[in-house]
C-alpha cells in the first residue's frame, strides 16, 4: 500500500509533524532521521509499505504552493536531509516490521516552474539541472539507496518527464543506479495529452512504460486497458510490461510481503500516536521556530502577566497549523494544539486571555479589525497569528498543491490588522504559520517581535508558547531566503558574480538584499567564534580538507547554535555562486561553555562542472567562511588546491 508522508503518515490518528520548511529550520539532521523512522514505524504497522512525497529537491520559486513541502533552498542542504529520510525509513533491511520503501519526489525537479506555476514546463540548462537539481537524488539514490522515485509533472527542456527515457532510464537508472520503482504523479501519464506530444490514451500509455514509468499511483486508462490494447496491436512489446511487473515483483520480495503480507491492529494501536512521537512532534516543532526578531529583547514573556489580546485567524485554527497531505478527519483525542491554545496553557491562571480572529486569510468576509484593536489595548501585550491558509477545498486555499499564488505578501485583511493592532499602542509580536516565505516589510520594520514556526505540526502551539514564554530557547534558523518583494524572485543565496554587483546598485524602488537572508536565526543567547583552523592549507589530487573553529555561549542562558560552513571557489573556468553551504552542525552549549566543531570538505565539496561538463576540483584558491548565517560571516580563511583539473566521478 502506498500513502503520502511528507509530514507524517497520511492516515487518521497519525502523528502529524511538522512540514517541509519547519523540518529544514531545525537544521539537525539527527532530528530528522528520528521523524522520519517514526513516519515508518506508524507506516507499516499499518500496513502502508511506500511513502510519497517525500520532497527532496530544492525550492526555487516559492510562489509554488506545493513548496511547503519541500525543505531547503539549498542543494547541499537538501542532499543531506535526503540521504537522512532514505536511511531513516528504508534502514538496512526494508522487510522489517517498522521500515517502508521512501519514494523522493519529484524527479528530477519541480519547483522552478515557469511563472512558479506548478506544472509549468522548467526551462532549465543541462548545467542547472546537474548543479541545482542532481546533488539531492544523488544523495537519495547512490548514497542512500533509495528504492522509489516518483517522476514530476513538467516537461524538461520540451520533453515531459513520463515520455523521457533520459532523464527515467539514462540517467535515473544508469547514472545513478537506480534499482528501485518510477511511480507516476496522479495523472502524470494522462498529462502527456495535455502536453500535446501523442494524441491518444494509447500513446501515452506506451511511450510512458517504454520511458521507465513502472506503476501508475492513480487508475489512468493509459496504464491499464490501453497497454493490452497495445500489445495486442503490436505497438508495444510484451517484455516491456514484463520489465515493469519483474520490478514490481522485486520490490514486494523486498518487503518481505509474499511472507508477511498482513500488518497486527493490535501493534498499530501501539505505535500510531504513541506518546514518543507525540513529544517527537513537538521536539520538531520547537526545533523548526526561527525567531525572525526581538528588538529591546520583548521575549520571552512572562507567564504571570496580567492579560494577553490572542488575534488572527491562525491563532485557533488547526488545519492551517498543520500544512498540506493530512487527512481531512482529525480525531479530538488527537489534541492538536494551537497557538491559543497553548498559550492559554502556558500562562498563569491568574492571566486574562482574550481571542479575536480578526479576519480571514483570504478575502475580507470578516472584519473584525477595530475589535481586535480594541482587544490589544485593554491587554499588557497582543499576539497576532497571521500567514496562510490550507483549508478545505471549499475556500480559496494560499498553500498546498496546486495552489499557487502571485504574490509573497500577507493576504485578505492581514496586513491591515497587524497594523491596527501595533497601532493600539501595546507591545506586539507576529507569530507567522505559513508554508511559504512571505514577505512582510512593514511588519519586519516596525513590529518589534516577529517569530517564524511554518506549518508547525499538532504540537506546534505548544512550540510556540514554549519560545513566547522562554521554556525553550529558539534555535532554528531560516533553510531559504525571505524576499522583501516578490518581484526579487529568483531570490536564493547563492547567487553568481554578475547578481553580486547589481546588489549593491539595489532596485529604483527597494533595496535588492533579501528581508532575512538563509541561514538567519536569532537567539536568547549569544555566540561567539574564534580560531578557524584548516588543515592543510595545500591539497594535492586526493585528501580531504579539516576544519575546525572554536564556538562560545557568551551569554547567561542555554542555547543552541547553528554553525554554518561556506565556500567560494574564487577563481574557476565557468561562474560559480559567490558562497555554498557546505557543511553544518546545531551545537548546545551551556552559558560560557565552548566546543570546537569540525567540518571535513571532501573533493566533491570542492569539484564543480567545468565547460566540458566534467565534474573536477580544478586548481586554484578556495575561500572558507564560517558564520552564523549566510550573511553573517564571522570567520574566513583560505586554503589552496594544487593539483591539475582533477575528476571526481
Amino acid at each position: 500500500m502506498i500513502d503520502e508522508a511528507t509530514h507524517g503518515l497520511m492516515a487518521p490518528g497519525a502523528t502529524i509533524f511538522p512540514e517541509g520548511l519547519s523540518v529544514g529550520s531545525t537544521w539537525n539532521i539527527n532530528l530528522v532521521k528520528e521523524i522520519y523512522k517514526a513516519v515508518a514505524r506508524e507506516a507499516r504497522s499499518t500496513g502502508t509499505n511506500h511513502l510519497c512525497t517525500l520532497v527532496i529537491e530544492p525550492n526555487r520559486d516559492p510562489r509554488m504552493g506545493r513548496n511547503c513541502e519541500g525543505y531547503s533552498e539549498d542543494s547541499y542542504m537538501c542532499s543531506s536531509i535526503a540521504k537522512a529520510i532514505v536511511e531513516a525509513v528504508q534502514g538496512n533491511n526494508i522487510a522489517g516490521h517498522d521500515k517502508a520503501v521512501a519514494v523522493l519526489c519529484h524527479f528530477p525537479g519541480q519547483t522552478q516552474p515557469v511563472s512558479g506555476l506548478e506544472n509549468g514546463d522548467q526551462e532549465i540548462s543541462e548545467r542547472t539541472l546537474r548543479e541545482v537539481f542532481m546533488p539531492s537524488w544523488e544523495a537519495g539514490i547512490k548514497k542512500a539507496g533509495a528504492l522509489g522515485v516518483m517522476a514530476t509533472y513538467p516537461a524538461i527542456d520540451g520533453i515531459p518527464v513520463h515520455a523521457s527515457d533520459k532523464l527515467l532510464t539514462n540517467i535515473l537508472r544508469g547514472e545513478l543506479g537506480f534499482d528501485g520503482l518510477v511511480l507516476s504523479e496522479g495523472g502524470g501519464i494522462s498529462d502527456l495529452i495535455s502536453h500535446h506530444v501523442v494524441a491518444s490514451q494509447e500513446e501515452a500509455g506506451a511511450i510512458a512504460i517504454k520511458s521507465g514509468v513502472d506503476a501508475g499511483i492513480s487508475y489512468e486508462k493509459e496504464f491499464m486497458a490501453s497497454l493490452s490494447e497495445n500489445v495486442m496491436d503490436d505497438k508495444l512489446n510484451i517484455s516491456t510490461i514484463d520489465r515493469a511487473v519483474r520490478r514490481i515483483l522485486t520490490q514486494k520480495f523486498r518487503l518481505g510481503l509474499f511472507e508477511n503480507p498482513y500488518s497486527d491492529p493490535d501493534y498499530a494501536d501501539s505505535i500510531v500516536h504513541n506518546e514518543k512521537h507525540q513529544l517527537l512532534a513537538l521536539q520538531a516543532a520547537r526545533e523548526g521556530i526561527v525567531l525572525l526578531k526581538n528588538e529591546n529583547k520583548l521575549l520571552p514573556l512572562k507567564k504571570e502577566i496580567r492579560s494577553i489580546a490572542v488575534i488572527g485567524p491562525n491563532a485557533d485554527n488547526a488545519s492551517n497549523q498543520l500544512g498540506d497531505y493530512t487527512t481531512s478527519s482529525v480525531p479530538d483525542e488527537q489534541d492538536i494544539v494551537t497557538v491559543l491554545e497553548g498559550i492559554k496553557r502556558k500562562v498563569s491562571s491568574k492571566t486574562k486571555v482574550t481571542y479575536v480572529k480578526g479576519c480571514e486569510v483570504i478575502g475580507d468576509g470578516l472584519n473584525e479589525i477595530a475589535k481586535a484593536k480594541k482587544a490589544a489595548r485593554d491587554a499588557d501585550i497582543a499576539i497576532v497569528v497571521v500567514g496562510e491558509n490550507v483549508g478545505s477545498m471549499s475556500e480559496i486555499q494560499t498553500n498546498g498543491e496546486h495552489r499557487d499564488i502571485s504574490t509573497l505578501d500577507l493576504t485578505g485583511l492581514q496586513d491591515d490588522l497587524v497594523r491596527e493592532v501595533f497601532d493600539s499602542g501595546t507591545p506586539t509580536v507576529v507569530v507567522l504559520i505559513n508554508g511559504r516565505p512571505l514577505s512582510t516589510r512593514w511588519i519586519a520594520e516596525n513590529v518589534p517581535a516577529i517569530i517564524e514556526p511554518w506549518f508547525c505540526g499538532e504540537k506546534g502551539g505548544l512550540a510556540v508558547a514554549d519560545v513566547l514564554f522562554g521554556d525553550y530557547n529558539p534555535s532554528g534558523r531560516l533553510p531559504i531566503t525571505i524576499p522583501r518583494n516578490v518581484g526579487q524572485l529568483p531570490c536564493y543565496y547563492n547567487y553568481k558574480y554578475s547578481k553580486h554587483r547589481e546588489i549593491s546598485r539595489a532596485y529604483s524602488d527597494i533595496s535588492a538584499t533579501p528581508l532575512f537572508e538563509f541561514g538567519f536565526g536569532l537567539s536568547y543567547t549569544s555566540f561567539t567564534y574564534e580560531n578557524l583552523l584548516i588543515t592543510p592549507l595545500v591539497i594535492g589530487s586526493e585528501g580531504d580538507v579539516e576544519i575546525s573553529v572554536d564556538v562560545k555561549n557568551t551569554g547567561d542562558r542555554a542555547g543552541s547554535e547553528v554553525v554554518q560552513l561556506y565556500i567560494n571557489d574564487i577563481i574557476s573556468s565557468v561562474t560559480t555562486p559567490v558562497k555554498e553551504l557546505k557543511g553544518y552542525q546545531k551545537v548546545a552549549l551551556e552559558p560560557g561553555e565552548k566546543s570546537t566543531v569540525h567540518f571535513r570538505l571532501t573533493p566533491e565539496d570542492l569539484a564543480l562542472y567545468n565547460r566540458d561538463m566534467n565534474f573536477v576540483v580544478e586548481p586554484g584558491n578556495f575561500e572558507v567562511m564560517v558564520g552564523s548565517s549566510s550573511r553573517d560571516i564571522r570567520l574566513k580563511a583560505e586554503f589552496e588546491a594544487k593539483v591539475p583539473a582533477t575528476p571526481v566521478r
